[in-house]
């Protein structure tokens, strides 16, 4: 993974009373240190911040503008009695503070000598083991146009200096550019997908993706494909190409079989892994060959930490993935494209587990009903939905940045 703003690891305990701070862990200063690799030239270096705790804490990790910074939030650490002055390195930075945030959170600021990138972080035991962590980060400079912010997570700040901008997330990850959109055929490759006779859903669905991506291109929005041709491209590499071009929404394609007369009609699906609906298991296990982890270092921690520390990200994106399903209905309808009798659904499929773009998965139909078979292999059925798909990415992204502007007041 070449860059992220993601969140981290290990247990995602309730919120510690803000009396018992005995419970929470602390930070071995002597321990700790900020390093930079190379000389020093009078420009921006890699640096390398190291923190040794007493035990492991879930964090997060996202940069801000005006002036770069770093910011950490960690659940939770008592910083009182440490200054930060003491840490080993901290004069290769314009600035460094810590403290509480908000009930259960702590938050660590670092001011940067300019844009910079998180390209590694990792919390693993440390080396003095009694049940201590050892969290690090390693920072590379960018150029400011690759310098990816995020501002309206913050929280009013507590026993902290005030941030002195927050960023528009959508105006710093799209600066002047076109909404990109990243459109992902499924399967491919040694993996045909669902079969039909001579009919494999991977050769379908790339088809079907050239002409989105057409129609798309034309009405001004970029496009990134995770698949050109027959290839195989494992889950995480498909959110793993997506993040590395910026996609500001995430689309993946596919056109399953199923006992013939279970399922006709396209659907729509967000992320829910609860779902209990029979048939969604059933495709959700057809479709998870393996699990996406992209954006988050899973080392030492279990499945169910990880679950719980996307969702505290998806707070955010999962809302937005549900705005442009109810958009794409609409589109739907006007468009006489004929859906499921229940056209939005909710599924644990790993290709939408990304808890940072907005993500939804498309079942053009199926296969094993004769008359999606037709739709899926009629020019004009794929005209309509293609454009029906672009219209919603047009309404949608609309109300996106509204609601965003909202938000700001």
């Amino acid at each position: 993974m070449k860059w992220l703003w993601a969140l981290l690891l290990v247990i995602l305990a309730a919120p510690l009373a803000a009396q018992d701070r005995s419970a929470l862990a602390r930070i071995d200063l002597a321990q700790s240190s900020l390093r930079a690799e190379g000389k020093d030239r009078g420009k921006p270096r890699p640096l390398e911040l190291e923190l040794v705790l007493s035990q492991p804490v879930p964090y997060r990790v996202y940069f801000l503008d005006g002036p770069p910074r770093l910011v950490v939030d960690f659940r939770e650490i008592d910083f009182s009695g440490t200054d930060p002055a003491a840490l080993p390195g901290r004069g290769l930075v314009p600035g460094l503070r810590w403290g509480k945030a908000v009930p259960g959170w702590s938050r660590l600021v670092m001011d940067l000598p300019g844009p910079y990138a998180l390209r590694q972080a990792v919390q693993k035991p440390a080396l003095s083991g009694a049940g201590g962590a050892l969290v690090s980060l390693r920072l590379e400079p960018v150029d400011p146009e690759d310098f990816v912010t995020r501002g309206n997570a913050l929280s009013a700040l507590r026993d902290l200096p005030q941030p002195s901008l927050v960023v528009d997330p959508k105006a710093a990850v799209r600066g002047d550019r076109p909404l990109r959109i990243a459109i992902d055929p499924g399967h491919g490759g040694h993996d045909p997908g669902a079969q039909v006779g001579a009919i494999s859903e991977a050769a379908v669905l790339l088809g079907f993706a050239r002409e989105l991506t057409d129609v798309l291109t034309r009405q001004g929005f970029e496009v990134v494909p995770t698949r050109t041709d027959d290839s195989f491209i494992p889950l995480e590499g498909r959110m793993t190409l997506a993040r590395e071009a910026r996609a500001d929404l995430f689309i993946s394609l596919h056109a399953d079989a199923l006992i013939a007369g279970e399922a006709a009609g396209l659907s729509i699906y967000v992320w829910n892994p609860d779902s209990d609906d029979r048939a969604t298991r059933e495709l959700a296990m057809r479709h998870d060959r393996a699990d996406l982890v992209s954006g988050l270092d899973l080392q030492g921690t279990d499945d169910q930490v990880a679950r719980a520390l996307m969702d505290l990200a998806r707070m955010e994106t999962q809302p937005r993935s549900e705005a442009f399903a109810k958009f794409l209905v609409s589109e739907l309808n006007r468009s006489h494209v004929a859906m499921h009798r229940r056209p939005v659904q909710g599924a644990g499929f790993s290709v939408l587990k990304s808890p940072d773009i907005p993500s939804v998965l498309i079942e053009l139909g199926f296969l094993t009903d004769a008359g999606d078979r037709a739709n899926l292999f009629n020019p004009e059925w794929r005209r309509s939905t293609s454009q029906a798909i672009a219209g919603a990415v047009a309404a949608w992204a609309q109300d996106d940045a509204i609601r965003a502007g909202l938000s700001r007041k």
